[in-house]
């Protein structure tokens, strides 16, 4: 039987690419990212990913590894500009 994964709410951290896209991956769910041009289609897709891997996640025992060895939960902290 698969467990159940939880928590049902994720962060996800959002980046803006050179090319202007909007980036989004989940830490707490390895290979769960999506992109998008605004960030109302990010969220969209975001949610959707997230859908995909928790489903993914119920029948593939790799998966589920892969969520115990590499997730993580971030904490963010801040952003800073560094000159060298």
């Amino acid at each position: 039987m698969a467990r159940e994964i939880s928590p049902k709410e994720f962060k996800v951290l959002i980046e803006r690419d050179e090319d202007g896209y909007f980036v989004a991956s989940v830490p707490a769910l390895p290979g769960c990212h999506t992109q998008a041009k605004d960030l109302e289609e990010l969220r969209r897709r975001v949610r959707e990913a997230i859908k995909l891997c928790l489903s993914v996640a119920k029948t593939d025992p790799q998966y589920r590894k892969k969520i115990q060895l590499f997730a993580y939960e971030p904490s963010f902290v801040g952003v800073e500009l560094v000159s060298v």
